[in-house]
């Protein structure tokens, strides 16, 4: 593990521990085998999707990533106006926009995907793991050796050229994941290519409840965090998309990352008044429920995901 990465205090242990309502254990194999079934089936169909275009395949990975979620018995909440980009809209991406959201569980990854389509980044491990390597791989992820800190550069002209073109670009700042009790401190670095772009910031939010369920934080085998989400009852994922931040509205890209970072935690009065105008937006196979885990303070968990341009793994992000 690199000195430089960002250390989440978070263990399983102490996060996510089982302390929820859970289904049968043959509910939550069926869980498993449909999950799994709808990667598998993803994967083997992905080559019928190379002719549909950026747009068709955006679509329908946000239809894949949302198949695969409810498979494993997660319901899915929106919150916030959801851009025009959003899948099933039938219009062209948003231009140049960076969405930063907190990071809490391996379940972030197609959340975002399924609300949000766009190129993430990830640490090259994700490509060999069971459901998120599938995932990635057909969503268009850039997969970065996180190792080589010198590198960090030339990631942030990728992202910077990508972001030039019109694309979403997603990336996990915290570096780590964080359960709900503790937050991690948003790197730097992929902010710098927002502002060489002239992009917009998008700030997301997301939450889980109960947060422990979908927590993977800290030495938490992925075998174990996907047993724990098949058999959690009533697990649900709350997205809530915050206003954006244009990036030229900064000076540099510290007090940008400061800007996002108070965003997704709520703690700007620009947050609170854009509130009231939130609305639920539908999606298929979406399930209205209380909003429980809104009032969930956010946690370090795994280190699983997103170096500072990353969107999957489990160590540590310089700034």
């Amino acid at each position: 593990m690199s000195v430089w990465l960002p250390t989440a205090p978070c263990t399983p242990a102490g996060c996510a521990s089982p302390q929820w309502p859970t289904v049968g254990r043959l509910t939550a194999v069926l869980r498993l085998i449909a999950g799994a079934s709808a990667v598998l089936a993803g994967v083997v169909l992905s080559p019928l999707a190379i002719p549909l275009g950026p747009r068709g395949r955006a679509r329908l990975v946000g239809l894949w990533c949302r198949t695969v979620i409810r498979a494993f018995g997660v319901r899915i909440r929106i919150t916030g106006p959801v851009p025009a980009s959003a899948p099933g809209t039938g219009q062209h991406p948003a231009a140049g926009t960076l969405v930063v959201p907190n990071h809490i569980s391996w379940l972030d990854i197609p959340l975002v995907a399924a609300v949000l389509p766009g190129r993430m980044l990830a640490k090259r491990e994700v490509r060999q793991w069971p459901v998120l390597g599938p995932l990635a791989g057909f969503g268009g992820t850039v997969f970065v050796d996180r190792d080589r800190l010198r590198a960090l550069p030339g990631v942030v002209r990728v992202m910077a050229e990508a972001l030039r073109s019109g694309a979403r670009v997603i990336v996990f700042p915290e570096g780590s994941t964080w359960c709900g009790r503790e937050k991690g401190r948003f790197r730097h670095a992929a902010f710098q290519a927002a502002i060489d772009a002239g992009a917009t910031v998008q700030p997301v939010r997301i939450t889980y409840g109960p947060v422990g369920a979908a927590a993977f934080v800290g030495d938490d085998p992925l075998a174990t965090s996907l047993w724990r989400v098949a058999t959690a009852a009533g697990l649900t994922a709350e997205i809530t998309l915050l206003p954006p931040i244009p990036a030229d509205a900064h000076p540099d890209r510290r007090s940008l990352a400061r800007a996002a970072q108070r965003a997704v935690a709520g703690t700007t009065a620009g947050n609170h008044a854009a509130a009231p105008h939130l609305v639920r937006a539908a999606i298929p196979g979406q399930t209205a429920v209380d909003r429980d885990s809104a009032n969930l303070p956010s946690v370090s968990v795994h280190h699983s995901t997103s170096f500072i341009p990353v969107s999957a793994s489990s160590e540590r992000t310089p700034s």
